[in-house]
């Protein structure tokens, strides 16, 4: 449940440990997982770092190499699970290292507490297929999740949703199929739709995730799990100049497809494709020599593997590769692209408890906030934009993430 970028469906996977009966009724069950990290990371290009899992780059990151010890995170959950169809969820998280507070890693601003999520959960699949949620979760769209022992996909980054809302699903035979109807305006990620009134103010119930999956048993050591997902509005729908959460005039939908393979319970392979229907309209600017670049679609792919090199003894050992993007705009655009490449290793210990190291690349830099450029000359003249998609930088990070 604390697994902050492998599967990322909480409710399923509540769901599932209680059909399995791995949590009891009556019971509650608190749980605690801190990421502790060093890293390192050049950059070919003055203070433009892209990789994700430290931002923002110009508060934190100056020159073209950078080093840190640091906490990435620390989360605090407590499961209460009241009977055999009630069961409720909440997750306390602190994380400086991607906090969108003002200041460096030690303003007050970026050290806070925060219900990250929070879900009432009403369902027994061992009695009924059906099943719902209501509260604060991740948005059942497309897989989010990575084979990375730490680093988020960028396609998680660029579509992965979280906010309030209510789901409803079904889960029988391999076949899942979940809606969510997820408050307006702009939530915490990637789910944004108007309310009316020129506002972001969710004010409204009025944004809709659908989903649908199967898992196909091939043969008693592989199967493989294919499905696809729409959501009625992301992140991609303000106009210029771009900034998070102000107040879209239109949605614009998005869909996504992915499959995972699994062989043998040992060797994962993942994959999955997003895009948005209609362009965003904030990718243009109007100001000259940008002008050229027109507005472009969003999208992102990500293609992964991991592979367990034993499958007995008190540590797993695993080795994973990945690969995933993030197209925002047109061919030649400063903001056209940021691609990440992640090669990782970890040793998991009592299931829940893991040592990692991973090297990893990023071409391009293409932040949300201003990723065409500004209409004054706050923080930049108009004409300008920091997004560049030549800067790139390579890094290693070493980390241990302990659970319990």
């Amino acid at each position: 449940m604390l697994d902050q970028n492998q599967n990322l469906r909480k409710v399923e996977i509540l769901l599932n440990s209680k059909k399995n009966e791995l949590i009891k009724n009556n019971n509650l069950i608190i749980g605690t997982s801190l990421i502790s990290i060093v890293d390192y990371q050049h950059s070919n290009t003055d203070s433009k770092f892209g990789y994700l899992m430290r931002h923002p780059t110009a508060n934190n990151q100056i020159g073209k190499d950078v080093s840190e010890a640091v906490i990435h995170s620390f989360q605090l959950s407590a499961t209460a699970t009241i009977n055999s169809w009630i069961t409720s969820y909440a997750e306390l998280l602190y994380n400086p290292e991607q906090s969108f507070g003002s200041g460096t890693i030690t303003n007050l601003n970026r050290n806070q507490i925060q219900l990250r999520k929070a879900f009432v959960v009403f369902g027994n699949l061992n009695k009924s297929p059906f099943y719902s949620a209501v509260g604060k979760m991740d948005a059942p769209f497309g897989q989010m999740g990575t084979v990375n022992p730490f680093t988020n996909s960028t396609m998680w980054h660029a579509f992965g949703g979280l906010g309030y809302g209510a789901q409803i699903g079904y889960n029988k035979g391999g076949l899942h199929a979940k809606i969510m109807l997820a408050q307006g305006g702009a939530q915490f990620r990637a789910l944004h739709v108007p309310v009316g009134n020129a506002t972001a103010v969710p004010s409204k119930l009025n944004n809709l995730v659908a989903d649908l999956n199967y898992k196909l048993v091939i043969s008693d050591k592989v199967n493989l799990k294919a499905g696809a997902s729409y959501k009625k509005g992301g992140a991609y729908c303000q106009g210029f100049p771009v900034f998070h959460f102000t107040p879209c005039e239109e949605n614009n939908p998005e869909y996504t497809v992915y499959g995972t393979l699994d062989v043998n319970n040992r060797l994962i392979v993942m994959a999955s494709f997003a895009k948005t229907f209609d362009e965003w309209e904030g990718t243009f600017n109007p100001t000259p020599p940008l002008n050229i670049f027109e507005a472009s679609k969003v999208s992102s792919l990500s293609l992964g593997a991991k592979y367990d090199l034993n499958k007995v003894g008190k540590i797993k050992h695993t080795l994973s590769g990945e690969f995933s993007n993030f197209i925002a705009g047109p061919n030649g655009a400063p903001w056209e692209r940021q691609n990440q490449y992640v090669l990782g290793y970890q040793a998991l210990m009592n299931k829940s408890a893991k040592l990692f190291v991973e090297i990893f690349r990023t071409e391009g830099f293409a932040p949300l906030n201003f990723i065409s450029g500004s209409a004054d000359f706050d923080p930049f003249p108009p004409g300008t934009t920091h997004s560049d998609r030549d800067a790139n930088s390579m890094g290693i990070v070493l980390g241990a993430q302990i659970s319990f």
